[in-house]
């Protein structure tokens, strides 16, 4: 049975002070197009396979919405499937949202990006221009810019002689990047947000060198006619030098206590881990290198910078307490009173690493193995005719490259678009969990013709067996998991990136007072 929540119920619930999980379970074009202010994207392709990590506590308050309900009923019926108890839909969906007076909002990670803004606007970050960091470069004068992306995003395009130094790892890093305190440093982004919060970071840390954000990141670069580069790899060193590393620690722990940031022990988030009323999240906010060689037991990787940019792809419950851990007592710490000040309950783990904490890892829900096709026999009967082969992956992949012969779609869509079909259907997937949460999408008849391409595409490519380019199938109008307004501004179009930036500046006036209420900026 759906339960239904209306626009103004909902409004209220988002800020009574309650946990609450709020899932716009519509594929990624969709929600970046319009969506409400605090929502979490969990596109309904994705939503078995994220819902666990997202909101692992079953019985929080859940609301799942997208624009008519006809998503969000079959989304509410996986979760109860999955467990969850209390679950609601949006009566109505964004239409009722916005008939009842409230905004919805275009773009991703909302409210981080909005925070950026406000941050600018009440903290006065100093800021650079594209020009005068230019003439600062060609003068030959002393200055470093560091890239506060991640490294895949700054190999996509960089400001000449950048290094990739992720926000989460400034504070950690900086004086095997400066060594001196008198060299200017310049914090850029693609756009806005990482560069305001990267700079602004060092500045609350008391850092004495001159300290700057590049107004509108590689974008405002790239719109003054400047160069970019592409491709490089240039970022932190691996190992950081203890020398001079004691005032750093001192400094971030001053700027934990000054947002409210505690600190607890081991015995006190096992305790909170039992606590069957509340969600917690045990957040490893170190690079993917040193996840990767060991961490604490239910911890998700969170990296510091991204955490903070991107809260709503690690977080879906709001008000939900997240303990933060390091192995270095700075990047926790730095990280944990950014998230304070973004509203979230935000604690620090006391030794981090080294705590013994062990937590129970949240349960991933129950997804039913589909029978394997190899890419041999699919091939063979491709060309007989005796199956369908559906791929589910992303649509600009499929553009890229396909299957000769197989279809496009995806989860909300699979029903509709295999309507009618007796023969087997191949389902071609990154994940063959992706595949097996699409099949649970169709009526019993065809759920039972499905199967999955053993090892997915890379199956079929390492057979050697050929493959077709569409760059203009799927049409854009049907590549609902694909926001082009946010890609498009890195392909050379320019009126995209001053779009894009546009709405950047202009989110702040967006907010009503509740919204604006839920940040705790000094």
């Amino acid at each position: 049975m759906t339960h239904y929540v209306d626009a103004p119920t909902l409004k209220a619930w988002l800020h009574d002070g309650a946990e609450i999980a709020l899932l716009d379970v519509r594929e990624h074009g969709q929600y970046g197009e319009s969506h409400l202010f605090l929502a979490v994207p969990l596109p309904y392709s994705r939503l078995e396979i994220e819902i666990g990590r997202l909101v692992p506590r079953r019985d929080v308050r859940v609301v799942v919405y997208d624009h008519d309900e006809s998503v969000a009923v079959p989304a509410a019926a996986a979760l109860r499937a999955a467990g969850y108890t209390d679950v609601h839909v949006l009566r109505g969906g964004t239409a009722a949202w916005a008939a009842a007076g409230y905004a919805l909002f275009a773009g991703v990670n909302v409210p981080s990006k909005t925070f950026g803004e406000l941050v600018e606007h009440k903290l006065h970050t100093p800021r650079i221009g594209a020009e005068q960091l230019h003439a600062m470069q060609a003068r030959g004068d002393k200055v470093v810019v560091l890239d506060g992306r991640p490294l895949s995003e700054y190999r996509k395009m960089n400001i000449p002689g950048a290094i990739c130094c992720p926000n989460g790892e400034l504070a950690y890093r900086l004086r095997d990047l400066v060594p001196d305190d008198e060299t200017p440093i310049v914090i850029n982004c693609a756009g806005r947000t990482r560069s305001i919060i990267g700079a602004q970071t060092l500045i609350n840390l008391g850092v004495p060198n001159p300290v700057y954000a590049l107004e509108n990141g590689t974008q405002g670069w790239y719109l003054a006619d400047y160069q970019l580069e592409h491709g490089n790899d240039r970022h932190y060193p691996e190992k950081t030098a203890a020398t001079g590393f004691e005032p750093m620690r001192a400094a971030a722990a001053r700027l934990a206590e000054r947002h409210g940031v505690a600190t607890v022990d081991a015995a006190t988030v096992q305790g909170w881990a039992g606590d069957t009323t509340r969600t917690l999240f045990l957040c490893d906010v170190r690079t993917p290198e040193e996840f990767a060689r060991g961490t604490l037991p239910g911890a998700q990787h969170t990296p510091g910078g991204q955490l903070i940019q991107a809260t709503d792809q690690y977080v879906g419950v709001r008000g939900a307490r997240l303990v933060l851990f390091d192995d270095d007592g700075v990047r926790a710490p730095v990280v944990a009173s950014w998230l304070r000040q973004l509203g979230h309950d935000a604690h620090v783990l006391a030794d981090g690493l080294r705590s013994g904490l062990a937590l129970t890892p949240p349960a991933a829900a129950a997804l039913p193995a589909l029978p394997a096709v190899d890419a041999a026999r699919l091939a063979r009967e491709l060309d007989s005719g005796e199956v369908v082969a559906i791929d589910l992956r992303a649509s600009m992949d499929y553009r890229k490259a396909h299957i000769p012969g197989a279809r496009w779609s995806i989860r909300p869509r699979l029903a509709q678009d295999v309507a009618g079909e007796t023969r087997a259907l191949v389902l071609i997937a990154d994940q063959p969990e992706i595949a097996a949460a699409a099949a649970l999408s169709l009526p019993a008849p065809l759920r039972t013709l499905a199967r999955v391409l053993d090892g997915g595409m890379s199956a079929w490519t390492g057979a050697g067996l050929p493959l077709r380019a569409s760059p203009n199938e799927p049409a854009d109008r049907d590549c609902i998991d694909y926001l082009f307004f946010v890609h498009d501004r890195h392909d050379g179009n320019k009126a995209a990136a001053r779009q894009y930036l546009a709405w950047e500046t202009n989110l702040i006036s967006q907010l009503d007072a509740a919204e604006l209420g839920s940040y705790r900026l000094p």
